[in-house]
């Protein structure tokens, strides 16, 4: 199970850096190549992402309440993975809608 669970893991570190090239520059129209990779790479894995980080951000949460951070670990694990996620336009780099 772990070989398989490293081969997972492997395979999306090389996805990631083959699609990393073609995301628009700044202030660049993304290419269909860049929202294609954006789509079928970069999406799912953001996914994972978020939910990862509310998990941890829900298991952290008494500690967090203790140390008066609730705010920043919210804003750290779950707002910006899914800013990332959600509200990035479809091939772009920067965070948010596109103008």
């Amino acid at each position: 199970m772990s070989i398989m669970k490293n081969l997972i893991q492997a395979v999306l570190v090389v996805c990631l850096i083959i699609s990393m090239p073609v995301f628009a520059a700044e202030g660049e129209q993304p290419k269909a190549m860049a929202m294609a990779a954006d789509l079928v790479v970069a999406r799912p894995f953001g996914i994972v992402i978020t939910t990862v980080g509310t998990a941890a951000f829900v298991v952290s949460l008494p500690f967090t309440l203790l140390g008066g951070n609730v705010g920043k670990a919210a804003q750290a694990l779950v707002v910006e993975p899914g800013k990332e996620t959600f509200v990035r336009c479809l091939g772009c780099r920067m965070s948010g809608r596109d103008k």
